[in-house]
């Protein structure tokens, strides 16, 4: 079902090396992974609106998701609990850099910029920018039909990133939580959504009938990391 597109990984503190086989020019080892088992507590950043990576589950209100079960995976390993704390896109890698958080487990894309302040883990999933529309929509068939058209992402993406780049897009319009955004395309409020494909195709899976996937973008670029 997922594209081998990106790269998707754990975001590791600048200087927490809590994983093995990490690597980094930059990142000097510390005790970051001393304290985190003395504590007995891993405290971990996520969006909590990108389902079904991570989200909140309406019957009982917890946090849920692949990443979540990944990370309580990794927790066990460690033998330490897990804290998740929400936190909004735009300002995670902020709140991390401020260590309000150990690290950030919340399908982090892997970009040559962000590993200039941070190191990843090796690629556990393969995601990518799709582009999603109605179920009726014969018009948009990829990036080229968005001209004079209203586009929606994740703000602080990397859907956002390569918007910048397309001409004649009408509006890029940017949402703080992924299901704002598929509320506003199933609402007709913009044309569609550029999101990870398989955010996109839970929903086809979870609301069938109402959305479709038409393309998926190129990206050049190179995405490695390491956990």
């Amino acid at each position: 079902m997922l594209k081998k597109i990106f790269s998707l990984s754990v975001v590791l503190v600048l200087t927490l090396a809590i994983f093995t086989g990490c690597t980094s020019a930059t990142v000097s080892k510390d005790d970051s992974l001393e304290r985190v088992k003395k504590a007995k507590e891993i405290v971990i950043g996520i969006d909590d609106t990108y389902p079904p990576m991570e989200f909140k589950d309406k019957a009982t209100g917890k946090v849920s998701g692949f990443d979540i079960d990944m990370a309580n995976a990794i927790a066990k390993k460690l033998g330490v609990k897990t804290k998740f704390v929400p936190n909004s896109f735009d300002g995670i890698f902020l709140a991390l850099k401020s260590k309000k958080f150990d690290v950030v487990h919340s399908s982090i894309s892997i970009t040559d910029e962000r590993k200039k302040a941070m190191i990843f883990s090796d690629p556990y999933i393969y995601g990518g920018n799709a582009i999603f529309v109605k179920s009726d929509n014969t018009t948009i068939k990829n990036e080229k039909d968005f001209n004079n058209q209203v586009v929606g992402c994740e703000v602080g993406t990397t859907a956002q990133d390569v918007l910048a780049k397309i001409s004649g897009i009408k509006e890029v319009k940017k949402y703080n939580a992924m299901t704002d955004a598929f509320l506003d395309l199933q609402n007709g409020r913009i044309a569609a959504v550029v999101s990870d494909p398989m955010v996109g195709d839970y929903y086809n899976v979870t609301d069938p009938g109402k959305f479709k996937k038409t393309g998926i973008f190129s990206y050049t670029g190179t995405y490695r990391s390491c956990l």
